[in-house]
């Protein structure tokens, strides 16, 4: 029989956990390539033979996503496989006319093939858009399996940018294994929470290895997810987090929609800060789309240590790279302190961007006044340091979840934003999570 010829298109998650549970080994097909975008410093890589089995001993190569037609008509692709997440579904669609106009059929892998079974209960927090509360929302989970005497394990969606064979399985239990991984910024803002917290992390490219050994060490795993992509596990409870400050985008992202219909428990964050017809028209969704689900109302209350340092100063603010990029917002946390704490200006730190801080700004025009924390790379952060360095301002705030002061030489002083899911009224996740895994239950 002839092999179907295959290109997946990713970003370095979705697509190589698609080809793990479901091409690598699978003698009918032969994947050709994968190409990347949304990351940078992926593409003109290669996926290790060590982890892309016996049927590929030279590896695959990686190309940028811009070569996709070309690699489809010299390659001779029958079949392109879309993997990766937080991209509307007119450009999911707009994707798959190129592919089918270049000759190839054009392809969606959806949970029976994608999702691996757990031996222990799988909690699984994931959301509609990127920016949403992902976070907060898992480390309250964490809080709360634990107060019930449950030993928790988080597995974090994947954010392979280094070495992906020595990445295939990782294990953290504490701030060391941040640095012996050399872990990027974007990584460390999502694991260092759940460190200083006492929950075992895993990460890596290998998920089903992953999996395996997480499972040996905890009674309740929880899934971790990353942009709006669906969980890499078949969950026993999924928890979908909504955001009242995008009304709307809940049905017109992917996979972001698949993972409300998914839904056991929806969670509407930043009930505090969005006006009310947001907030009612997301109701409306999630009653059209996941009528079944309990929802919980939730706020992310902003706390930072010395408000009165904020009030009449000029300051810059530095936001979560990925929320701000392809999760499309303006701003964050560290412009919603800026603004209640009442800051005198917001310096916009476009004008003294240099580097890949200033191509981001350049990927992603719709960025507002703030800076995105991007920090792939060690050329990357050095570029980071010195764009906060050359805005005139007279404070930082800092709305990543990590202190960047640790890793960066910030030459002005700089305040940290706090922010933790806080459920209003009933249900509350606890009483949710008592009810599926209390001691009795």
């Amino acid at each position: 029989m002839t092999k179907q010829r295959v290109i997946i298109m990713g970003a370095a998650g979705r697509d190589f956990h698609n080809f793990n549970v479901y091409f690598r080994d699978n003698e009918s097909y032969e994947v050709a390539a994968f190409t990347a975008t949304q990351i940078p410093n992926i593409e003109g890589r290669l996926y290790p033979p060590e982890l892309a089995g016996t049927l590929y001993p030279n590896g695959i190569p990686i190309h940028p996503e811009t070569e996709l037609v070309e690699l489809i008509k010299k390659r001779q692709i029958d079949q392109v496989v879309f993997a990766y997440s937080d991209v509307t579904h007119e450009y999911v669609m707009r994707q798959a006319s190129m592919a089918l106009a270049a000759g190839a059929d054009y392809r969606l892998l959806g949970p029976r093939h994608t999702m691996l079974k757990s031996a222990k209960p799988v909690v699984s927090i994931c959301a509609t858009r990127t920016g949403s509360g992902k976070s907060q929302t898992t480390r309250r989970v964490c809080e709360n399996l634990q107060g019930l005497g449950k030993k928790v394990v988080a597995i974090r969606h994947p954010m392979p940018y280094g070495d992906l064979a020595r990445q295939a399985v990782q294990r953290f239990a504490g701030c060391d294994d941040l640095d012996d991984h050399e872990c990027t910024i974007e990584e460390r803002e999502e694991y260092e929470p759940h460190l200083d917290r006492g929950t075992v992390v895993y990460a890596g490219v290998d998920y089903e290895a992953i999996l395996r050994q997480a499972e040996a060490e905890a009674d309740v795993v929880v899934w971790d997810g990353g942009n709006n992509d669906l969980p890499f596990y078949q969950p026993d409870l999924h928890i979908v987090v909504v955001d009242p400050h995008r009304p709307g985008h809940e049905v017109k992202y992917h996979p972001g929609e698949t993972n409300l219909r998914l839904a056991d428990v929806v969670v509407i964050n930043k009930i505090d800060t969005a006006n009310a017809d947001a907030i009612a028209e997301v109701r409306r969704n999630i009653q059209s789309l996941a009528p079944e689900a309990i929802v919980v109302d939730a706020a992310s209350p902003i706390t930072v240590n010395d408000p009165a340092t904020i009030r009449n100063r000029r300051v810059l603010v530095v936001e979560d790279g990925p929320t701000l990029t392809h999760g499309e917002m303006a701003y964050g946390a560290g412009w919603v302190a800026a603004q209640r704490f009442g800051a005198a200006e917001i310096i916009d730190p476009r004008p003294y961007a240099v580097g890949s801080i200033l191509a981001t700004y350049q990927k992603y025009p719709a960025t507002g006044a703030v800076l995105p924390a991007m920090g792939y790379g060690d050329t990357q952060v050095r570029e980071l340091e010195q764009t906060i360095n050359a805005t005139p301002c007279d404070l930082v705030i800092i709305g990543t979840p990590i202190d960047l002061g640790k890793l960066l030489n910030i030459q002005h002083p700089y305040q940290r934003v706090g922010y933790n899911l806080q459920e209003i009224g009933q249900p509350t996740l606890k009483e949710i999570l008592e009810g599926r895994f209390g001691t009795n239950s």
